[in-house]
């Protein structure tokens, strides 16, 4: 242990959380196996997660975490020696030194972070389904349209390109005389109406939905650039992990958006990583506050992709922490996931918080001293009840712990401070300006226009030469099949083809931009690479 490490409490392979008739210590080689923060409103939560945070990003561990009311953004400012923390910190054999971490701020809306996109196509039908609160009806149109999508070299990139799409597979019910002329968009409905009866009220009422959503702001979530999340696992020149602050206090407005925005993060996560195994340290640690609000009238189908994403991604790298009020907000099936356990104060006045905090008292390792139950009720501010895994990944006896005091700010930071931290961004610029290339959209209104040649599921598929690569690639390596059906041949091709894309195709596109010039040249260039690989890359 160094000297530093001595005055900070940390060590090379713990994290000091706090301390009672015990220390508490969140051992970093367990921490991939979860953990779930949780207690009454203005119990300690946010600055609980605010230390965790903290050791994380000492150990060189970067950090992603949902910001709702604004207090967990103190965290990139130098903490202040206060007395009620300078003592605190005495009482605990530690000496405060004051510090801050290397912050990046991401902002779905662009508008205190930078912005945070994604395509239609990486969101996918389930997670939109949910995002748009459709039936099961609905919700099989949708993926009916998808598939339709795929099978046509169309690129879904943002709600517009969804909305013509939509537009395309509904049936025409005008009547056909001798001289009507030919419907350009007949291959793609008759598509469409071989998977299943795609009734124009159920396509009305799904285009009603993504108003709704629109209307919360979602036209700025979908589209291009697309977040990298490669860019929320680095660290800062000093080693530390950096730690990503998501402002969602608008966001929050929207529940429903805010939850499927975050299990779409996991799911991609989830996806690029390679298995990892048992490491020293995680690779990133997720904190998901208001966690309730992902299980909230969660269909079936959701929940078994929630509790598959939960489970398995631990051999990733990734340790999830849900941060809630209640544990019962978790369902049992993902809490006992959950090794890691901080529990604050818990209020009994009603029936249910009577049985949360019975359920919160029977989830940890009783500890003969303590009656857990008693003591939920009896915690004061900043006090928790902690279990963490040891040894051989089993639970420690619950403990009575007062938390450590933060070494940044507690607090929010102000708009000059935000400003400056966003000019200093390690990603400024790649993603504050939005793209608007080639996708659905622009083909569709081409082959209305008869511009492009219909869809025939052939090389002409997306029109010229895109559609000829991409039904080239789709051929070779098989991403012509249904989403998420590649044979296992198919699939080592995919994550060969991910290593060396970024060689080959930025080649292609920049010799592609030069021999056509200028902002086109750019367009073509980023039209070939979605929609030649898009399909094989995203699978």
């Amino acid at each position: 242990m160094t000297a530093q490490d001595n005055k900070l409490g940390d060590t090379d392979d713990k994290i000091f959380v706090g301390k009672g008739d015990e220390q508490a210590w969140l051992t970093l080689a367990l921490a991939n196996r979860h953990g779930l923060v949780t207690g009454a409103t203005g119990t300690g939560k946010t600055v609980t997660l605010q230390v965790m945070a903290e050791g994380f990003a000492r150990a060189g561990v970067p950090v992603f975490a949902a910001d709702i009311k604004g207090d967990l953004s103190g965290i990139s400012e130098v903490g202040e020696a206060k007395d009620f923390i300078v003592k605190r910190a005495s009482e605990m054999g530690l000496t405060f030194q004051p510090d801050q971490f290397s912050t990046v701020f991401w902002d779905v809306f662009g508008e205190q972070g930078h912005p945070v996109r994604a395509t239609i196509t990486e969101m996918g039908p389930l997670l939109l389904a949910r995002m748009l609160d459709l039936n099961d009806v609905q919700e099989g149109v949708l993926n009916v349209a998808f598939r339709v999508a795929d099978e046509n070299g169309l690129a879904l990139i943002d709600m517009k390109d969804l909305r013509a799409l939509l537009d395309a597979i509904v049936p025409d019910s005008g009547k056909k005389g001798p001289d009507a002329e030919e419907d350009p968009l007949a291959p793609i409905r008759k598509a469409a109406q071989g998977f299943g009866n795609v009734t124009k009220a159920t396509v009305g009422t799904i285009q009603r939905q993504l108003l709704v959503l629109e209307n919360q702001g979602g036209t700025k979530f979908f589209g291009e650039p697309a977040l990298s999340l490669k860019d929320f696992m680095k660290t800062d020149r000093d080693g530390r992990g950096m730690v990503n602050i998501l402002v969602a206090d608008k966001l929050m407005q929207s529940p429903r958006l805010y939850a499927t925005f975050l299990l779409w993060m996991l799911s991609e996560l989830f996806e690029e990583l390679p298995e990892a195994g048992d490491l020293p340290k995680p690779k990133l640690v997720f904190f998901f506050d208001e966690a309730h609000l992902l299980f909230n009238d969660a269909p079936k189908a959701l929940m078994d992709k929630i509790e598959q994403v939960v489970r398995l991604i631990r051999s990733k790298g990734v340790g999830v922490y849900f941060v809630t009020q209640n544990p019962i907000d978790v369902p049992d099936r993902v809490l006992g996931q959950m090794g890691n356990r901080v529990q604050h104060a818990l209020r009994a006045f009603t029936p249910r918080d009577q049985k949360a905090v019975a359920a919160a008292a029977q989830t940890f390792r009783p500890n003969p001293k303590l009656d857990t139950a008693k003591v939920i009720m009896e915690l004061g501010k900043g006090e928790a009840l902690v279990s963490f895994l040891e040894g051989n990944g089993t639970p420690a006896m619950v403990e009575r712990v007062m938390i450590r005091p933060p070494s940044a700010r507690i607090g929010p930071i102000t708009p000059e401070e935000r400003k400056a931290i966003m000019d200093a961004s390690p990603v400024k610029g790649k993603y504050d300006t939005a793209v608007d290339a080639e996708s659905a959209y622009e083909i569709l209104q081409k082959r209305i226009a008869g511009t492009a040649a219909p869809a025939d599921g052939q090389a002409g598929a997306s029109g010229g030469i895109i559609g000829q690569i991409g039904s080239i690639v789709g051929t070779i390596f098989g991403t012509n099949t249904g989403r998420n059906r590649l044979t296992t041949g198919q699939r080592i091709a995919r994550d060969v083809t991910r290593t060396v894309t970024d060689k080959v195709v930025g080649g292609v596109v920049a010799d592609l931009g030069k021999s056509v010039g200028g902002q086109l040249g750019g367009s073509v260039g980023r039209a070939l690479v979605r929609g030649a690989l898009g399909g094989l890359l995203r699978r």
